[in-house]
């Protein structure tokens, strides 16, 4: 049985990484150490007994793929939107948004204490996490005021999209497409591999962040595009529209964490997946490593 090791963590925080300092500033003087306390105490009673009791199921059973939709293992949507009822998604975003306001280090420190339950659960989590952070930062206010609340909520995941079969950690190598629409969207087209919780039935929605190449765009990484690629369409209102032209081809075969659906995805089977540009045309890149290095300090 898992137990979070509460007091050494907040030790740290407190007395090594600077909290105390952050606690005296302005943005953050209301962060008491009973609150730090409360925080921290919370997030290790839900990694030991609501997550890291489902690990061993979720090893066993796996994210079958059947009639072109993913399932996760008994009790994990349970234990996700109890999660997502804490408030815990939206730790570190804006307030404005949701969002709690709380520094990084609190998050990482909670993230370590979930990964450590089960990394197959945290690992989705913290891709929507980052998600959020790349959007507060180079997203349109269009964009933020229609997806940005539910992704801090939870109600909704992001993803990841990079790797392609021909292109790993080189992506000067990436082929994905974007064309451009009249009405200032874009049509996606390609294929993505090894995209954690590509497909799942924890949301109702599931908002992709696509790296993909213009036909005028520069040779390389000088050449990339960031776009947002909801699974369905969002209305001006807030409620799901159609299905997007995005699918899960296949889920991929690991030698571990079983429990997180790692997807084939592919773009634009019927005409393009209808994407929307975050940031500026061909410096996409810049805007995903804001994604890629909140993964990093999870």
């Amino acid at each position: 049985m898992y137990r979070a090791p509460v007091d050494e963590i907040a030790f740290t925080l407190k007395q090594v990484c600077g909290l105390a300092d952050l606690q005296k500033s302005d943005r953050h003087a209301e962060l008491g150490d009973d609150l730090v306390d409360a925080i921290l105490t919370e997030a290790g009673r839900f990694a030991a007994e609501e997550i890291a009791p489902l690990n061993s199921v979720a090893d066993k059973h796996g994210t079958p793929l059947e009639g072109g939709a993913v399932s996760t293992p008994p009790g994990w949507r349970e234990a996700y939107h109890a999660w997502i009822e804490g408030g815990w998604n939206g730790l570190t975003a804006d307030p404005e948004s949701g969002g709690q306001g709380l520094p990084v280090m609190l998050s990482a420190a909670a993230l370590e204490m979930w990964n450590s339950g089960s990394m197959a659960f945290a690992i989705g989590p913290t891709l929507t996490i980052g998600a959020v952070e790349a959007m507060e930062k180079h997203a349109s206010e269009e964009l933020k005021a229609k997806y940005l609340e539910k992704l801090v909520s939870g109600e909704w995941m992001g993803t990841m999209n990079l790797t392609e079969p021909q292109a790993g950690s080189d992506l000067n190598a990436l082929k994905a497409r974007a064309e451009r629409n009249e009405d200032g969207t874009y049509r996606i087209f390609g294929q993505k591999i090894f995209i954690t919780y590509g497909d799942h039935d924890l949301t109702d929605n599931i908002i992709h962040m696509v790296l993909a190449r213009l036909p005028d765009a520069p040779a390389g990484t000088r050449g990339i595009s960031l776009f947002l690629v909801p699974k369905f369409l969002v209305n001006d209102d807030g409620s799901l529209g159609e299905r997007n032209d995005v699918k899960v081809a296949g889920v991929e075969h690991k030698m571990g964490i079983h429990g997180s659906p790692t997807c084939t995805m592919v773009y634009g089977d019927q005409g393009g997946a209808k994407g929307w540009l975050i940031g500026e045309e061909n410096r996409g890149l810049a805007c995903m490593f804001t994604m890629m290095n909140n993964a990093r300090l999870a």
